[in-house]
């Protein structure tokens, strides 16, 4: 069992990861300071490095805690469809609105996220390329099962296909959050099923 002061430490870093991606997003990751973090932390600034060495430590500990709860989501999502005998297409769809969920949740993540993708000079690159990997293996265990069932075709590129899948539920979820906010999130997962399905053609 967790110690009480291993789960104050934890509720403590959710706080200080919290402040620090609304705050990044706002600014970016160079105008943000440690004051700022801890303040809207509502924590003393000694208690950011209690818990962190520097401010980088920190930026990269929250990407790889929050792509950890996004990996964690899908997988349950594949989990669940498979309790109750679905396909693994159905896990499919089902992971598609669990990373709507997700985004939706965590906006402000999920644009840092993204953003911080394509950096290339970044202290924390090799860390989001591992907790990246992490994300798109689920979703490339579930395509070939659904390979070796029969249910996909074995000419599909299982890695591109993975990153293609997640890429476009990142950026399709980011462009609703931003642009699309009257639609439900009941709307945006049809539309990406249909995608999913192969159903954007026209024909069935």
């Amino acid at each position: 069992m967790e110690s009480s002061s291993t789960t104050r430490r934890g509720a403590t870093r959710q706080k200080l990861y919290e402040a620090a991606v609304t705050l990044i997003a706002e600014k970016g990751f160079s105008a943000t300071t440690v004051d700022e973090i801890a303040e809207r932390a509502g924590v003393a600034k000694g208690t950011v490095y209690y818990n962190f060495k520097s401010k980088t430590e920190l930026f990269e500990e929250l990407l790889r805690h929050g792509v950890g709860l996004l990996t964690a989501s899908l997988r349950a999502a594949a989990e669940e469809t498979g309790e109750r005998g679905g396909s693994k297409v159905e896990a499919l769809d089902a992971m598609i609105r669990a990373g709507l969920v997700f985004i939706d949740r965590y906006p402000a993540f999920t644009q840092l996220y993204v953003a911080e993708l394509w950096r290339t000079n970044r202290a924390w690159q090799s860390t989001l390329m591992v907790v990246r990997q992490e994300a798109v293996a689920v979703v490339e265990g579930v395509l070939r099962e659904a390979i070796e069932g029969g249910e996909l075709s074995g000419e599909i590129d299982v890695p591109l296909t993975a990153a293609a899948l997640v890429g476009m539920v990142l950026v399709a979820a980011l462009d609703w959050q931003a642009f699309q906010r009257e639609r439900s999130i009941d709307d945006v997962h049809a539309a990406l099923s249909r995608l999913l399905h192969g159903r954007v053609s026209g024909h069935r």
